[in-house]
């Protein structure tokens, strides 16, 4: 029965490869500039900062485990004008944790900043506390922006005599427009006369056609591809504005972007991701599938009248192995990917199963693709 509905959906994979005429040119989604570029100067910076949470419900480090926790407390407490050196701090109420933040482009001082909040220690829970004035720090190892304020956490824990519930990781929190910015990252983006336009996801022929667009409209040879990720777009000399009008100008033209064809595999999940240009070439797969089945049915064992012996229970395990084997199935060139997939598919073949087919089908030259593992 099982050969025989495997035999039937070959035939269908076949037939329908057969009936369907090569594709022509496959055509992207169209985009606009803005929404698949960067433009140089238009960034954000990575900032970073070590503080104290306080006001934990003694959910905060044990400071015997975290010496950097009570250091940082001492000193803080000094500055306050309390000497506490020598002491035996015993609080349970304080978190050493970790900042980080993104200082948006052209942010000016005196602006917020949402920042996020990590604990450092053994704390078990930031819920309840509030951090105090934290500066942060850019990779020159110059303080961009201050931050303070109640953190906000997404989990919860509940503890009982013997029990314990976690929800989310309540380790972790965010302090909405928690920090202030202090200083700001000089760049008049007006003032340039050329800059470059990186692509987010490199191609030639999508760097080729923005430039030809962005050319078309201005009327003269402003855009030029260097590269599959970048563009460079130079201010015309009688251009009535200066390169934010440019911008401006170009950044809604819409492109018929282009990707090479590629197919993403995790193999740890089994997720496999599949361009819509992906080929294959003629070539003959056949799959062999194995079920192994172990069951354990353990029989009592009853010992000889009068012997006083004990009733024990014996183990017996069976172990049945079946192997699924499918005949050579002939796929003809230029069907493509999504077509094979479903053939495979219909023969209960599993993810793992396919991502074994499609490295097979790759190192045997016919598949027309990138295979990029993650």
């Amino acid at each position: 029965m099982q050969r025989s509905f495997i035999r039937t959906t070959i035939a269908w994979l076949v037939a329908i490869a057969v009936g369907i005429a090569p594709l022509g040119a496959a055509y992207a989604a169209p985009a606009r500039i803005k929404d698949i570029v960067s433009i140089e100067g238009i960034r954000d910076n990575q900032l970073v900062g070590y503080g104290l949470v306080v006001g934990l419900n003694g959910t905060g480090d044990s400071l015997n485990n975290s010496p950097f926790t009570r250091q940082s407390l001492v000193a803080m407490l000094e500055r306050m004008g309390v000497n506490t050196r020598g002491e035996n701090l015993r609080t349970a109420n304080v978190a050493a944790v970790m900042i980080t933040a993104n200082l948006p482009a052209f942010a000016a001082q005196g602006n917020r900043i949402d920042v996020n909040v990590s604990a450092l220690g053994d704390s078990t829970s930031l819920q309840g506390g509030t951090l105090l004035v934290t500066p942060l720090l850019g990779a020159d190892g110059e303080v961009y922006a201050i931050a303070q304020g109640p953190v906000i956490i997404n989990g919860f824990t509940a503890a009982g005599d013997a029990a314990t519930v976690v929800s989310g990781v309540p380790t972790t929190g965010s302090i909405s427009s928690g920090a202030l910015i202090e200083r700001e990252i000089s760049f008049s983006l007006g003032a340039q006369h050329s800059l470059r336009l990186s692509l987010r996801n490199p191609d030639l022929t999508t760097s080729r056609r923005i430039a030809l667009a962005i050319n078309n409209l201005i009327g003269v040879p402003v855009a030029i591809p260097s590269d599959p990720a970048t563009v460079r777009l130079t201010l015309p000399q009688n251009f009535n504005g200066n390169i934010v009008d440019l911008l401006t100008d170009i950044e809604q033209l819409v492109i018929q972007t282009d990707q090479a064809a590629r197919i993403i595999i995790n193999e740890n999940s089994g997720i496999i991701v599949i361009g819509k240009d992906v080929r294959v070439s003629t070539v003959a797969i056949a799959h062999q599938s194995l079920t192994i089945t172990v069951s354990e049915n353990p029989t009592i064992v009853q010992p000889e009248p009068f012997s006083f012996g004990e009733t024990a229970v014996e183990p017996r395990t069976q172990i049945d192995v079946l192997t699924t084997e499918s005949q050579l199935a002939v796929v003809p060139e230029s069907i493509s990917l999504q077509q094979l997939v479903d053939g495979l598919n219909a023969l209960g073949i599993s993810p793992r199963d396919l991502i074994a087919i499609l490295q097979a089908i790759k190192a045997s030259g016919a598949l027309q693709a990138e295979i990029e593992v993650i």
